[in-house]
């Protein structure tokens, strides 16, 4: 089934996913057809149409309504998000800030929030989310800067082998006048995310 399948019809309806998740419940040593479990494939399905949205979605056009407005610093967040881990197809979660610098266009506050959910709706490492949610602010809106950070907790540590609860992990990306020490402290500040060494 191509992209444009899914789009029209949804994951949940994906007969070969409902099937590969009967034999994942069959080869844990559970029985698919017991009452608890019955419509388990399909409500995985669903599930998954929500979790990995994202893939149908293009998140520079998330960022195409722009104004032309001068301003010198916009903050946006925390934004929580959810996603998944490429490694284990296990949650992790956190909160991201996004800042920019516009050099001529914002964008409705609304769109920074859409493109973040538009990443994390995919399976992901948070490296690579940080990363794309600034290249995409750089490609569409051309800021003179921006930065992105992400703090975020994984179940793959969290429930595997470390079984550590405590830990967060914290991602940054950095472009344009962001890379002055002095700008991007003061966004740390601002966002009471002094502790930060970058």
């Amino acid at each position: 089934m191509d992209i444009s399948e899914i789009r029209q019809k949804g994951l949940r309806n994906n007969k070969n996913l409902q099937r590969a998740i009967r034999v994942i419940l069959d080869e844990i040593g559970e029985k698919p057809d017991r009452e608890g479990l019955q419509r388990t494939p399909f409500r995985y399905a669903k599930a998954c149409e929500e979790w990995f949205g994202g893939y149908f979605k293009d998140p520079k056009k998330v960022l195409n309504r722009t104004f032309t407005e001068k301003s010198d610093l916009i903050i946006e967040g925390p934004i929580s998000f959810y996603s998944h881990c490429e490694h284990h197809i296990s949650p992790f979660f956190g909160e991201v800030w996004v800042a920019y610098v516009p050099n001529k266009y914002i964008t409705g506050l609304d769109k920074l929030v859409k493109l973040v959910e538009i990443y994390a709706r995919r399976l992901q490492i948070q490296e690579r989310l940080t990363q794309q949610i600034a290249d995409s602010l750089m490609e569409v809106l051309k800021p003179e800067g921006c930065m992105v950070i992400v703090r975020a907790n994984h179940l793959c540590i969290g429930s595997r082998e470390t079984r550590n609860q405590t830990t967060r992990t914290i991602t940054s990306a950095i472009r344009g006048v962001f890379l002055k020490p002095e700008l991007r402290n003061e966004c740390l500040q601002l966002i009471n995310l002094k502790e930060v060494e970058l």
